[in-house]
Parts: structure tokens; sequence; C-alpha cells
């Protein structure tokens, strides 16, 4: 209405404009007289022409606006139809969730139970030996446990149950098969490898190790003791029968504590300092006791031959110089004789028991030197817990070693010389005590026949 109301205005305006042009030309009033009239019937028709363009154009405008209005109705009758078939879903949908749980019943279940078997197979067979001779076989029960988010299938529930029957039955075989062995320098060789159930790897090298993270077998970085060792060695290179071998059943965990175990060579040297001078000792003084067990058995075999022959007096004995004494003196009286005869067994006293004294000081020094190296240790241990405190009990292991090994090795090497020295001990009394027997003998001898 405002665009007609603008138009109607403006057509007034230009028709006023135009009779005022007219008007200044009209020569009469007569004239200007038809002149307006003239211009009244064409502006009666241009506004007739424009009432009917715009009546043409207001129908074609209402025409829209149904048209418009017939859309929105349509739009809002499929937004209702829309909304009640989102509904009705809805609906149908947990309808069919119940229906859903209704059907599976216990399978929801049985999902899980299937999923927690199979991390736990893919546990144990993940670091199982087994998979030493048979990679690979632990991808789909870690794909089974980890990844999967529907039930299973059958071919799923058979693999799982392959998988379980396999490690079971491998459990109770010995086998032997050929794989890559990385040797402890880096190389690595095809061996022979035996695998006794899930228990162990041996070869000819000994007892092997399986590395589930890299997949590889190698040698333990050492061996346990001799016997074990060698019972593994006797497996690897037997073909039939019935071999005695010593397994772990946990799986390494105690092969590993074995490698931890200190040997005797490292129980040694954890005696430091104090440890080699107790040996030494030791060694010096049995090496001094051999001699001198050597030597006596000499001289005392020597003596012995000498006293089936006393009247020819030999000078490579100790008797026989003694005898030597006797009869370069025997004009001499008892009193003289005597002395002559102490005298002469004075002179060989100090090479007969040479060298005991010195084993008797070393078997007595021994256990205090072992005594030395404890206090040394236990000193070096309060100075490990005053630095480190005691949270990690290994920081004191060396001390405490040293304090405890060279206690033992102080002891250990007392009783082999204490021994010795009884032995010497008593080898060089016997020759002394035929000696003062021999001279008592010739003294009496002597005096009889000074009487007679």
């Amino acid at each position: 209405m405002k665009q007609v109301f603008k138009s109607l205005v403006a057509a007034a305006t230009m028709a006023v404009i135009s009779t005022g042009a007219q008007a200044q030309e009209a020569a009469s009033l007569q004239d200007l007289l038809e002149q307006v009239k003239k211009n009244r019937v064409s502006e009666a028709r241009i506004n007739e022409d424009r009432e009917a363009e715009f009546r043409s154009e207001r129908a074609d405008k209402q025409a829209l606006l149904r048209q418009a209005q017939s859309d929105l109705q349509a739009e809002q009758d499929r937004g209702d139809r829309l909304q009640q078939q989102f509904s009705d879903n809805e609906t149908t949908l947990n309808e069919k969730s119940s229906e859903l749980e209704q059907a599976t019943g216990t399978l929801g279940e049985m999902f899980g139970v299937v999923r927690q078997a199979a991390s736990e197979a893919y546990g144990r067979v993940s670091t199982s030996i087994v998979s030493a001779q048979y990679p690979n076989r632990d991808e789909f029960l870690a794909k089974m446990s980890e990844e999967s988010q529907g039930l299973p299938n059958m071919q799923e529930l058979e693999d799982l149950w392959f998988a379980l029957q396999t490690e079971m039955t491998q459990g109770g075989q010995i086998d032997r098969f050929t794989t890559e062995v990385v040797d402890l320098d880096g190389g690595s060789s095809q061996h022979e490898v035996v695998r006794v159930g899930t228990f162990n790897l041996v070869s000819d090298q000994g007892y092997l190790s399986y590395d589930a993270e890299n997949d590889v077998v190698q040698p333990l970085g050492r061996q346990p003791e001799g016997y074990l060792a060698s019972s593994a060695e006797e497996l690897a290179e037997a073909t039939s029968g019935t071999v005695p071998f010593y397994a772990d059943p946990s799986q390494g965990a105690i092969l590993g504590l074995l490698k931890e175990k200190a040997t005797w060579e490292e129980r040694y040297h954890a005696g430091g300092p104090v440890g080699y001078t107790i040996t030494v000792m030791l060694i010096v003084g049995l090496l001094i006791g051999i001699y001198k067990l050597v030597t006596l058995s000499i001289t005392g075999s020597k003596i012995k031959s000498q006293l089936k022959n006393p009247g020819n007096p030999s000078t490579g004995n100790p008797l026989g110089r003694v005898l030597k004494v006797y009869q370069s003196n025997k004009s001499s009286d008892v009193e003289n004789l005597e002395l002559k005869l102490d005298e002469a067994i004075l002179k060989e006293l100090p090479s007969i028991e040479s060298g005991i004294n010195i084993i008797k000081i070393f078997a007595a020094i021994a256990p205090l030197l072992g005594l030395l190296g404890t206090v040394i240790g236990m000193i070096a241990t309060f100075q490990t817990i005053t630095l480190f405190g005691t949270g990690d009990p290994k920081l004191m292991a060396g001390s405490i070693s040293m304090a405890l090994i060279t206690t033992a090795m102080g002891i250990i090497a007392a009783l082999p010389l204490i021994l010795t020295h009884s032995i010497v001990a008593s080898r060089s009394k016997s020759i002394i005590h035929i000696l003062d027997e021999q001279t008592a003998g010739i003294i009496a001898a002597h005096k009889e026949t000074g009487k007679a």
C-alpha cells in the first residue's frame, strides 16, 4: 500500500507541473481549459493502466503468498511425520535392544570369559619357552584379548582351544630342534637345542634362556655350579635312555638366582688384602711343613740305619756325629763325656727344629688376621651405612663378605697349620728322643766300663 500511495503522489505532482507548464504556453483561457481536459483524460487513462497493473501484481503476490503458506504447511506436516517416525524408531530400537539382550543370554558373559582366558593364555604363551620352537603363537591371542569388541566366532574359539591345548601338550614333552642362539659376545649361530617341557632349554653350552621380548635364545650370563651344568650338557648330548637332569620348575627364575650366587673364587677375592696375606701364610707354612717332614723322614731313616751299625758312625746323620764325639772322647771321665755329648746334641737341635716354630707362629697369627679382616669389614660396613643408609643391602654386602670371609679364611688356614706343626714337632721330638736315649746309654756304658 505504501508503494501504491507513493506512485499516486508522484503522478499527481507530475500532472500539476505539466499543467503549469502548459498554462504558460496557452494563449487564452479557452485553450487552457481544453488542455486541462485533455490532460485529465490522459491522466485518467494512465491511472487506470496503473491500477490494472497494480491489481495484476497484487494477484501474483497473493498467489506467491498462498504458495509459500502451502509450502510452510507441507514442511510442518513433514516435520510432524519425521518426529513421529523418530519416536517410533526410538521405541523400536529399545524393543530390539531388549530382544537382543534376551536372545544373547549368557553369550555376553561368555565374551568376558573368553577375553579373560585369551588374556591369561597370552601372558603364558608369550613368555613360554615353547615359543622358541613355535614362534608367533601369541599374535592371535593378543588380538583376541585386546582388540576384539564383539562376540567370538567358532573359528576364534577353536584357535584359542588349540593354543591352550598345544601349550599343555608341549609342557609334557622333551623335543630337540635347531634354532639360532645369540652368543654373549653379540654373534649368533645355529645350535641344536633340547627343550624340557616348559621348564628349560639346554644345549652343549649348558643352560639357555629365552628372551620373550626380543624372541631370541641365548646362554646364561654364567652357568650354575659344575654338576648342574654337566647334567645339562649330558642331556644335550644324549640320544636315548634316561639321563638325570636338574630342571628349573620356575622357568628360569631359580637359575637366575643361581647365576647371582657368588662362586668360590669370588668369595675368596672378597677377603681382600687380609685374605691374600692369610693365603700366603698358609702356603708358606705348608711348604715349610712339607720340607721339614721330608728332611726329618730322611734323617730318621739315616738314624735307623746308624742304629743297626753303631760301631761305624757316619757324619751324614745326627746320631753318627754324636757317636763320633763319643769315639773321640772315650778316655775322658764321665762328667766331661756327658758334657761333650750334650754339646753335640745341642749342635744338632737347630737343624732338627728349624722352621717348626714358624709353622706354629703362622697357625697362631692366621686367626688373628681373620679377626682383623672382620674388624676392617665392619668398619667399612658402618661407613657405607653412614653414607647411603640401610635402604639397599647390596651396598653393604661387599664389606660384610670381607668381614666374614677373612674370619673363615683365618680359621681354615690355622687348622692345617696346627696339624702340620703337630706332625713335624712329633717327628723332631722322636729324633731328639733317640739322640738323648743313645747318649744316656753311652754315658751309662762308659760309667760302667770306668768302674770295672
